[in-house]
């Protein structure tokens, strides 16, 4: 089976499997494992960050971040397409009680002007503006990337007025590799940065939540409130680091072949249009929602998952479990089909 559903769906290769055999373990709640210690001060340093907490999932970072920076009654700006909004579960109104001004922009990113507008007054009709939050790379944007001088315009203007800055960077990663902007600088634009592990670097579980050692310190409080308190951690905890070690460079080759599939989808005739692919997510657009669900149901009989992404949308996302031939017999399936 050729598995386009998510880059989620990759499993550990036998290098990483060794690095997870051989892990040197504790009790992280005593911030005792060894691996979690590593991992947490190797991407720290990756980011030039003071900290980073090992969390189980990029939703756990996220909703965690959220609520170190934002008192009960707050609001958060983001775009209305941003994943802490829409598939986090509602967790910013359960986890934090707070509030969204939700913005549109260009394929999930918003620009300084539209945090300008929407920064609430000292009203009390109004909730207190407490956090903006970006995301980079945009997964409903199909995989977009942020203009790195449009996001310190938003960073100069949020540290003007003392609001802190979050990124949602499930997969900052093919995003640096595109634009090879330093980690470090990049880093030095937000107060927090959430990462996954177990998306297209490939690690089965995990992601990282990175800050200054005070606000760390406060999202270890709430990881611990949230049930996120493992043990012996480290056996995970090695896949990523093995993961920020070895993957990083190779996400090159998911965006070739996005950009191979990208081409091979677009002399379709049935495919309405293609999102223009930047890094490692494939969006079509068909005529109808009934061809589309064929399409999902026909590729899946013929060996090839993908997902529904909208009404007429279908999203393809390649990574490390997608070679070249996969590609390859996928097009030649696509071009078979009969619409």
């Amino acid at each position: 089976m050729i598995d386009y559903r998510s880059d989620t769906v990759t499993k550990p290769t036998k290098e990483m499997l060794e690095a997870m055999f051989n892990a040197k373990v504790g009790d992280d709640v005593y911030q005792e494992d060894t691996s979690v210690n590593e991992l947490q001060d190797f991407a720290a340093d990756f980011f030039g960050m003071e900290a980073a907490l090992f969390c189980s999932s990029g939703t756990q970072s996220n909703q965690i971040g959220i609520n170190v920076h934002v008192q009960r009654g707050g609001e958060v700006i983001c775009h209305e397409e941003s994943h802490i909004y829409k598939y986090e579960g509602g967790g910013i109104a359960r986890n934090t009680s707070a509030s969204v001004r939700l913005l549109k922009g260009e394929r999930g990113r918003i620009t300084v002007e539209d945090v300008i507008k929407n920064i609430n007054p000292d009203d009390i009709h109004f909730p207190p503006t407490a956090l903006v939050s970006l995301e980079d790379t945009t997964n409903r944007g199909g995989g977009a990337i942020y203009d790195f001088e449009e996001i310190k315009k938003i960073s100069q203007c949020c540290r003007s007025i003392n609001l802190p800055l979050h990124l949602d960077g499930a997969r900052l990663m093919n995003a640096l590799v595109v634009n090879k902007i330093n980690p470090k600088e990049y880093a030095s634009q937000f107060d927090s940065i959430s990462i996954c592990l177990s998306k297209g670097l490939g690690a089965p579980i995990g992601s990282l939540l990175l800050g200054t050692k005070a606000y760390i310190q406060q999202a270890r409080r709430v990881r611990k409130v949230m049930g996120g308190g493992m043990r012996q951690a480290g056996y995970i905890a090695a896949a990523g680091l093995y993961a920020l070690k070895n993957n990083v460079q190779r996400l090159e080759i998911d965006h070739q072949n996005a950009k191979t599939l990208e081409q091979g989808l677009s002399q379709l005739e049935w495919v309405k249009n293609v999102t223009p692919v930047v890094t490692n997510i494939i969006i079509i657009e068909v005529a109808s929602e009934e061809i589309k669900n064929s399409i999902i149901l026909t590729l899946k009989e013929k060996g090839i998952l993908c997902s529904s992404f909208g009404p007429m949308a279908i999203r393809f996302v390649t990574h490390l479990d997608i070679s070249v031939e996969d590609i390859e017999k996928t097009i030649s399936v696509l071009k078979g089909l009969e619409i």
